[in-house]
C-alpha cells in the first residue's frame, strides 16, 4: 500500500473529528476537591499542593541560587525571554547560564529554566505548553526544571484550567517531578523528565 493511499485512507477515518467536540454538560462544583482548596490564596493553595507532590516553590532568584549552589548544580540553559529577570542574576552569582539549547548535548545542561504559562492551585501543577515554553526538551530532559510563573497566572480548579486551555498543539501539566512506580510498585522520580521541578513565582 502507497504512502499517499495509506494517509488518504487516515484523513477518510478522521474527517468526523476535524471539529472539536463540544465539553460535556457537567455539574463543576463535583469536580473540586474541597480540601485541596482549602486556604486564603491562590499561591499559598498551589504552594501547599505542589510541595505535597514533592515540587519545590520559590520566591526569588536568590532562592533558586543558593539551591543550585548547594546541589553543585552549575550549568544550565535560560530561555531568552527570562535573561533580564533570571539568566543574568543566576550568571553573576558565578553559574554558566546559556540561552540556546543545544540538543545533542542535553547531557550537559544541569538545568533548564523555562517560562509556565500558568499553575493549577487544586492540583498543584504547572502548565507548560509550546506557546510560551522557549525549548520544550529544555523542560523535560535536565534533572533540574525551573518554571518561571506570575502568581496571576495561577487557576483555583482544574475545570477552571481546561476552559482556559489555548491553541498550543502540545500543553503539559507537570505535578511535581516526573515519576513511576511501574517496576513494583515502587516509586521512583526523576525517570521520564526532571527529578526536580521547581516553580519560581516572581510576580
Amino acid at each position: 500500500m502507497s504512502r499517499d493511499t495509506i494517509l488518504a485512507k487516515i484523513k477518510q477515518a478522521t474527517q468526523s473529528i476535524a471539529e472539536k467536540a463540544e465539553y460535556p454538560a457537567y455539574e463543576v462544583t463535583d469536580l473540586h476537591s474541597a480540601p485541596r482548596l482549602a486556604g486564603d490564596g491562590l499561591w499559598q493553595i498551589f504552594d501547599r499542593n505542589f510541595r505535597a507532590v514533592n515540587g519545590k516553590t520559590m520566591r526569588s532568584c536568590e532562592e533558586l541560587i543558593a539551591f543550585l549552589q548547594q546541589t553543585h548544580q552549575t550549568t544550565g540553559y535560560c530561555d531568552p525571554a527570562l535573561w533580564d529577570a533570571v539568566g543574568r542574576v543566576l550568571q553573576q552569582a558565578g553559574l554558566t547560564v546559556e540561552t540556546e539549547y543545544h540538543r545533542e548535548q542535553y547531557d550537559r545542561y544541569q538545568f533548564g529554566i523555562t517560562r509556565a504559562t500558568g499553575a493549577i492551585a487544586e492540583s498543584g501543577s504547572l502548565i507548560l505548553d509550546d506557546d510560551n515554553t522557549s525549548d520544550r526538551l529544555a523542560a523535560l530532559s535536565p534533572w533540574t526544571h525551573v518554571a518561571v510563573l506570575a502568581e496571576t497566572s495561577i487557576h483555583r480548579t482544574i475545570p477552571d484550567a481546561v476552559v482556559a486551555l489555548g491553541e498550543a498543539p502540545n500543553i503539559i501539566w507537570a505535578t511535581g517531578p516526573s515519576k513511576t512506580a511501574d517496576v513494583e510498585g515502587i516509586l521512583i522520580e526523576g525517570v521520564h523528565g526532571p527529578g526536580e521541578q521547581i516553580a519560581l513565582c516572581l510576580a
